[in-house]
């Protein structure tokens, strides 16, 4: 292989890798800010990424008409089309993903936690209904009429175990997080017309190389991934050190007792946080279905897992740490596949995260929510 080769796909390994790595960093987010308020891991967090590129394809197809991916047939977008395909798309997946996180804390961590929510019990007797009814049929109106006969009963036993004041152990957390990402991924792969497909989205962007980077070919895609990404982080950050909200978030991730007798609202605090973490779970999806071009029921499973090493790696529960992480895995990804073979993607990835905790058991920047500043 001449130097020339070498040079050009080192370059080329790095852009595609920072592109890779950035939608590492938006999912990571979500385990980052919930980490940072809960002390908690929220495994389903990987669903609530795999919902929004559903959201993201359910936008695109059913609401703006497009057909699905078929034989080659891209249904490119030009000027103020695309400019308002690519809004809508993010706008279909960030309501998508963050409806998702919003149930997800009331169903599987609100009630857990002590907090009285009679809303949230109703809830989960409603989703372990449809999770019943799934077993039995996948028509719609026997999934409702079944779920609303199974929840009337399970609605008063909800309500008696999860009373104001009565926090679940720890490990119930985890056991919920884990039940509420099958049933998440399974529900979703049921109610598609083919349970295992993969959906090929519809190409509205044309992916044209726009420049030459030292010899790596930079396309458009990757452009609106990294604008689009570090314009989410930023907001982020603005809204986590400047808003009244984001100095509650600050104040429940040091001490939530002390916040609660100060007057903040935790459980409102929670919500949000959650809410944040599916919005930018949301906008990764959508990044992702730019890039990739599809989806899956068990999309999410792998990319969260490489999201949730790349906030350890970062330093769980800081945000900047996030987007570093996420960087950082997604180039020791793309170099060592190279060197070693693709095969060996993700045992590269883990072992990248294992030597970093060696040297520094935070992550690299180590730093907690709670601390961070502007």
């Amino acid at each position: 292989m001449s130097h020339w080769l070498i040079y050009r796909t080192f370059w080329e390994l790095t852009v595609s890798g920072i592109v890779l790595g950035l939608i590492y960093s938006l999912v990571a987010l979500g385990y980052t800010m919930v980490y940072g308020v809960l002390r908690l891991i929220n495994f389903a967090h990987s669903e609530i990424f795999m919902v929004g590129t559903f959201g993201a394809l359910i936008t695109l197809t059913r609401v703006l008409g497009i057909p699905l991916y078929e034989k080659g047939d891209y249904p490119y977008r030009s000027g103020l089309g695309l400019i308002l395909t690519l809004l809508a798309c993010l706008v279909g997946a960030v309501i998508f993903s963050g409806t998702g996180a919003v149930v997800l804390e009331r169903v599987a961590y609100r009630p857990l936690r002590g907090a009285g929510d009679k809303y949230g019990a109703y809830a989960l007797a409603f989703v372990t209904g449809v999770i019943v009814s799934l077993l039995f049929s996948t028509d719609m109106s026997v999934i409702i009429a079944v779920s609303l006969v199974v929840a009337a009963p399970l609605s008063v036993l909800y309500l008696r175990i999860f009373r104001r004041g009565r926090q679940a152990p720890r490990l119930a957390f985890l056991i919920s997080a884990i039940g509420a990402s099958t049933a998440i991924a399974e529900a979703v792969a049921i109610w598609g017309p083919d349970e295992r497909l993969v959906y090929k989205l519809p190409r509205t962007l044309e992916k044209k190389v726009l420049f030459n980077f030292l010899g790596a070919d930079v396309r458009i895609d990757y452009i609106i991934v990294a604008v689009g990404a570090v314009l989410m982080m930023v907001s982020l950050l603005l809204f986590v050190n400047k808003t009244r909200l984001g100095r509650g978030i600050r104040a429940v991730a040091q001490d939530v007792e002390t916040s609660r007798i100060l007057g903040v609202n935790v459980d409102v605090i929670i919500l949000v946080t959650f809410l944040l973490g599916g919005a930018m779970a949301g906008g990764a999806a959508m990044m992702f279905t730019l890039v990739y071009d599809q989806t899956r029921f068990n999309i999410g499973f792998l990319l969260g897992v490489k999201s949730f090493t790349a906030a350890v790696l970062g330093g769980i529960g800081n945000i900047k740490g996030a987007l570093l992480g996420g960087v950082v895995l997604g180039l020791a990804e793309n170099y060592g596949s190279a060197v070693f073979g693709g095969q060996w993607k993700d045992v590269i990835a883990f072992g990248a995260l294992l030597t970093v905790l060696m040297f520094r058991p935070t992550g690299i920047l180590g730093e907690a929510l709670g601390k961070a500043r502007a």
